[in-house]
């Protein structure tokens, strides 16, 4: 019972490091440190600022949701839903 416990702990962990991943920019989660006042460092994570978002496409006349950065967004602003998309295709951020 107690392997199971734990594999299952496990696959949990890699299915929520996984959600947290821009669409667009790739960001994901990073490692770093806790800083104490007494200046002990432990372990911690650095999660992107992640939202679900809807998008607009003019040239295919549909709408796409995306888990999106917030700089993810505001490169979408600068360049365009259109371009923006060919370029994590090309990238590999999106099938």
């Amino acid at each position: 019972m107690h392997s199971l416990k734990k594999s299952l702990g496990s696959h949990k962990k890699k299915n929520i490091e996984m959600s947290r991943i821009c669409q667009i920019t790739g960001k994901r989660p990073i490692t770093g440190h806790r800083v104490s006042h007494s200046n002990i460092k432990t372990n911690r994570w650095f999660y992107p600022n992640i939202k679900t978002k809807k998008f607009y496409i003019p040239e295919e006349d549909r709408w796409i949701s995306l888990k999106v950065s917030t700089k993810g967004i505001r490169t979408i602003n600068k360049k365009g839903i259109y371009a923006c998309l060919q370029e994590a295709r090309k990238k590999g951020f999106i099938k």
